[in-house]
């Protein structure tokens, strides 16, 4: 069944009190605590969702720890019966919306607290704990919050959140001390957790600590929230220590009921894999069993020069400034002004294409540029007049002006893309002729020792592997990045890393092949 149905009279009234509260705020309000209404159907498939795993007698002990105007608790009221809802709590942070939603419910036996869900002391008989947390990044948490925070959660949970974590995964720690044994979570919040390194925390509490039943990740190209750039997916969990040979259901696409894609994934499997959004769409595999693309190239993310305005200037700013073309380095423009796959060189060295930008690029010291350079130093104490040496990257150099050490890399891979790209490539691998270094909306590849001897030997071995590259099935590449809403793509260079790459080993002469297949381990006897 899709998210559909009759709307309630008070549904209706709930959704034009939550249109006028969120037009009484600002966008940047609303981020900064995170706040994101859940959609109608939505909110109506996940109640029917946790109650269907009810006993159908038992009674039904309701929290939902960020309650806004009561998405959940008016699905609750349509689906179960007055008589079974044993108790209904909620918690609200902001008044804005608590206590007009407290006026909406009134005499439905609600209980709405206005306070921080974080600080309250549980009482551990909830048996029906649905949430859409807050999601509120890091950065907007203040250090003393934060460390509190990781303290009550860990008490909690036993779960040990990084200071990177959202403050969605306290939320979801803080809340088992409020589970009954047996009680059923439905947890609606950003995929993230399920390939970042401070999802591993979290990971390991689904794992250990509860039984993962189902996680559903909807397709990041049907954005849930309108108003938030996330990909969102719903965890669910029963409060008891998980079977031997548990399995868990992964879902994809669709709706909770009627999903796309599904595949049922053993809980030994998750325990060894760090990116669960291969799921379900990736089949399983033992990743030692297979080379990368680590294991043929080292692979670093561009340059971040801290101000690409003022560090990458086109051939004619320079001629225009009178500035001294030796310090500066070519630099590929973005991946939008690149038509082709390919960038040859002039016979300087530099990129033969339409849109040339070069990179300020120099270790000279601010006393020789004045003293060699004066054009230079005159452009130099632009960017200061700006107060770019007290940037962060710029202020942790030895040179504010001085830029990492990226030499030009022979294939580099675009760092975002989409997977509804129209050429069916959601990042596209480009051939890399000249020297021009990278800025960071590219990655870098640049040859092992065992690659760089084979093309060596075989000058043709590079364009053979490149034209691989841009062959790999999406799903290959997607399956190792990460997603955001909208369907927008991100590659790490550890991600990127970690793509599988039996493919080269199918360019490689057999004398380079037995060697790493023996390294590997793949055949005992080779």
């Amino acid at each position: 069944m899709s998210m559909s149905g009759t709307v309630t009279a008070k549904e209706q009234e709930r959704l034009a009190l939550q249109a006028s509260l969120d037009a009484e705020k600002s966008q940047a309000e609303r981020n900064r605590i995170g706040q994101f209404a859940t959609p109608s159907g939505l909110a109506e498939d996940i109640v029917r969702y946790a109650v269907a795993r009810l006993p159908p007698a038992e009674k039904v002990h309701f929290l939902d720890p960020a309650f806004g105007t009561g998405s959940f608790y008016s699905a609750l009221l349509k689906f179960v019966p007055k008589k079974r809802i044993a108790e209904a709590l909620g918690f609200e942070i902001d008044p804005h919306y608590g206590k007009p939603a407290a006026k909406l419910w009134k005499d439905t036996g609600l209980v709405l607290t206005f306070a921080d869900f974080t600080n309250a002391e549980p009482t551990p008989h909830i048996n029906v704990l649905i949430c859409n947390p807050p999601y509120v990044r890091h950065h907007h948490l203040h250090n003393g919050n934060k460390t509190r925070l990781q303290l009550r959660t860990q008490q909690a949970s036993g779960m040990k959140i990084s200071g990177l974590a959202g403050l969605y995964c306290h939320f979801l720690g803080l809340s088992h001390a409020w589970m009954t044994e047996g009680g059923i979570a439905g947890w609606l919040i950003p995929s993230e957790f399920m390939d970042v390194n401070y999802g591993h925390a979290v990971k390991r509490y689904l794992l250990d600590r509860v039984t993962l039943l189902h996680i559903h990740r909807f397709d990041p190209n049907d954005v849930q929230f309108a108003d938030a750039l996330v990909s969102s997916t719903i965890v669910w969990f029963r409060n008891t220590r998980p079977p031997a040979d548990h399995e868990v259901k992964f879902t994809f696409g669709g709706t909770l009921f009627e999903p796309r894609v599904s595949r049922v994934i053993s809980a030994h499997v998750l325990a060894r894999e760090p990116k669960w959004t291969r799921f379900p769409i990736a089949d399983v595999r033992s990743r030692s069993d297979i080379p990368t693309l680590s294991d043929f190239f080292r692979i670093k993310r561009g340059i971040a020069t801290g101000d690409n305005n003022f560090f990458i200037l086109s051939e004619k700013e320079i001629l225009t400034r009178g500035l001294p073309m030796e310090v500066f380095t070519p630099i590929l423009p973005s991946p939008r002004y690149l038509a082709h796959d390919e960038v040859k060189a002039r016979k300087d060295g530099s990129p033969d294409i339409d849109r040339r930008l070069f990179l300020l690029n120099t270790k000279l010291s601010e006393e020789e540029i004045h003293r060699r350079f004066p054009a230079l130093a005159a452009y130099l104490e632009e960017g200061k007049a700006k107060g770019l040496q007290e940037r962060y990257l710029c202020k942790h150099r030895t040179l504010w002006y001085g830029q990492e050490d990226r030499p030009p890399a022979p294939i580099v891979c675009t760092y975002l893309g989409r997977g509804d790209s129209k050429s069916g490539r959601p990042f596209r691998f480009i051939l890399n002729g000249s020297h021009a270094t990278v800025a960071n909306v590219y990655l870098a590849l640049y040859p092992t020792p065992l690659i760089a001897r084979e093309m060596d030997r075989d000058p043709s071995l590079l364009r053979k592997i490149w034209s691989a590259l841009n062959k790999l099935p999406a799903d290959v590449l997607l399956g190792e990045g990460r997603v955001y809403g909208g369907g927008l793509h991100k590659l790490e260079p550890r991600e990127l890393s970690n793509v599988p790459a039996v493919f080269i080993m199918d360019l490689l002469p057999h004398t380079a092949v037995v060697p790493r297949i023996k390294q590997l381990g793949l055949f005992a006897k080779a």
